[in-house]
C-alpha cells in the first residue's frame, strides 16, 4: 500500500518552512483502495493537517460524490450534517453527508471566513472535493488564521486584546424562502430545522439569540456572544470568526457593519479595524485553483477559506463533508 507522496509547488506559501497548503500526490490509481490507504497513513495525515492547516489531495482517483463520500468517511470522523447545522448557505445534498459547498451565482465572491463561525456551533474540520473545475477563476481562497492574528497582535495589541475578549455578535437575515441568488440565503425553515415561527422562537431562544420578525416574513436573529479569537491545540491562537466574509460579503454590512457585527457587548467595530483585518489576510491567503479529482482537508479552526468568481460554460461544482469536533 503506497504511502504519503508529498509534493512542492513553486506557489505554495511556507511558514516557517512548512509549506501551506501540503500538497499530497498519489499515483497507483489502479491499486487505489480509500479506506486502507487512509487508516494506514492517517496519523502522518493528521500531523501534517495539524502543523500546516490544510492538505490538498492532488491526483486520487476520487471521481464522483459517492467516491468522496467514502473518501472523507474512511477518517472516521463525527459527522457535522448540513440538514442539522445553522448554515447560512444554499445548500443541495448528494448523500447524508456530501452536499454542494454553496448554490450562490458564479459572480458572487464568497469571502473569507471560518465555516460557521457565525453560529454557536461549528465543524471542526472540511473536507472539499472538486467534481468539476471552472473554466475561468473559481479558486477557494485558503487563510492561515493563526497567522493572521499573531501579525494582528504584534502590530495592533490593543486591537487583538478587544477581540479576544470581548467576543462578536452577528445578526443575519433569513429569507421565507430560498434566496439562491445569496451567500447568505437559506430560509429560516431550513436553517433552524422547523415548520412555524413557533419552533422557530422555541429554538432560537434555546441557542441564545434574540430575533424579531420582519413584514415581509423574514427573520431577523442576532447571536449571543461567540468568540473571536480561539485557542488552538498547541496553544496559538487563530482569528476565527466571519468577520471579512461579512464586512466584505453580506447585504449593506460595508456601509453599515454595525448592522450585522458587533462585539459581543454590542458596541461597533470601527471600519478602521474591519479594514486593517481584510488587508492583513491577503499576506496569509493561498489560492487553491482546483482540479478535477482534487480533495483538500481543511481545518476549520486554524483555517479560512471562500470562493472566487468564475466564468465559463462548465458549470463548477466543489462538494463538501463535514467533520463534528471529535
Amino acid at each position: 500500500m503506497s504511502q504519503l507522496k508529498f509534493v512542492q509547488h513553486s506557489d505554495q506559501l511556507h511558514f516557517d518552512g512548512q509549506a501551506f497548503p501540503t500538497i499530497v500526490a498519489y499515483g497507483d490509481q489502479d491499486k487505489f483502495d480509500a479506506v486502507t490507504w487512509i487508516h494506514s497513513n492517517r496519523q502522518v495525515i493528521e500531523a501534517s493537517l495539524n502543523s500546516s492547516g490544510a492538505i490538498l489531495f492532488r491526483g486520487f482517483p476520487v471521481s464522483s460524490a459517492a467516491e468522496f463520500d467514502v473518501f472523507s468517511a474512511a477518517f472516521n470522523y463525527p459527522v457535522f450534517t448540513y440538514a442539522e447545522s445553522l448554515s447560512n448557505a444554499v445548500r443541495i445534498n448528494f448523500t447524508e453527508r456530501v452536499f454542494t459547498a454553496n448554490e450562490a451565482p458564479p459572480e458572487v465572491e464568497i469571502f473569507l471566513h471560518h465555516e460557521m463561525a457565525q453560529t454557536p456551533v461549528s465543524p471542526a474540520k472540511l473536507f472539499f472535493y472538486c467534481h468539476a473545475a471552472a473554466e475561468t477563476g473559481g479558486a477557494t481562497p485558503l487563510c492561515r488564521s493563526d497567522r493572521l492574528f499573531q501579525k494582528l497582535y504584534a502590530e495592533k495589541p490593543d486591537w487583538a486584546n478587544e477581540f479576544e475578549s470581548r467576543g462578536l455578535k452577528y445578526t443575519t437575515i433569513m429569507p421565507l424562502e430560498n434566496d439562491l441568488a445569496s451567500g447568505q440565503g437559506r430560509s429560516w425553515r431550513s436553517t433552524l430545522s422547523v415548520a412555524d415561527e413557533s419552533e422557530a422562537e422555541s429554538k432560537l431562544g434555546a441557542l441564545g439569540y434574540s430575533w424579531k420578525w420582519r413584514q415581509d416574513k423574514s427573520l431577523e436573529a442576532t447571536t449571543p456572544r461567540l468568540p473571536a479569537v480561539v485557542q488552538l491545540g498547541d496553544g496559538s491562537k487563530a482569528f476565527y470568526n466571519q468577520l471579512i466574509a461579512a464586512y466584505k460579503g453580506w447585504k449593506g454590512v460595508k456601509d453599515n457593519p454595525g448592522s450585522a457585527i458587533t462585539y459581543g457587548d454590542g458596541s461597533e467595530i470601527s471600519a478602521a479595524q474591519l479594514d486593517y483585518v481584510v488587508s492583513l489576510a491577503d499576506e496569509f491567503t493561498f489560492d487553491l485553483s482546483w482540479q478535477d479529482g482534487d480533495v483538500a482537508l481543511v481545518d476549520n479552526y486554524r483555517t479560512m477559506h471562500g470562493r472566487r468568481k468564475y466564468s465559463g460554460s462548465r458549470k463548477r461544482q466543489v462538494l463538501v463533508a463535514l467533520a463534528a469536533k471529535s
